[in-house]
């Protein structure tokens, strides 16, 4: 049996990356030419569009 720690660890670490899912998902939805991107958007939306931009 895992202890109480370990258990809430996963849980946390799933959270977060449905968490970047998420992001993910926004950024694609709202994509943005890199030209008109904010600078101040979470890294993982730009990661993502970025991505995008290499697929186009």
């Amino acid at each position: 049996m895992q202890s109480p720690m370990l258990m809430e660890l996963e849980v946390d670490t799933d959270l977060d990356l449905i968490e970047e899912m998420r992001l993910r998902t926004w950024a694609r939805q709202n994509f943005a030419p890199s030209d008109e991107r904010d600078t101040t958007w979470h890294p993982i939306i730009l990661d993502e569009m970025h991505r995008i931009d290499q697929e186009l």
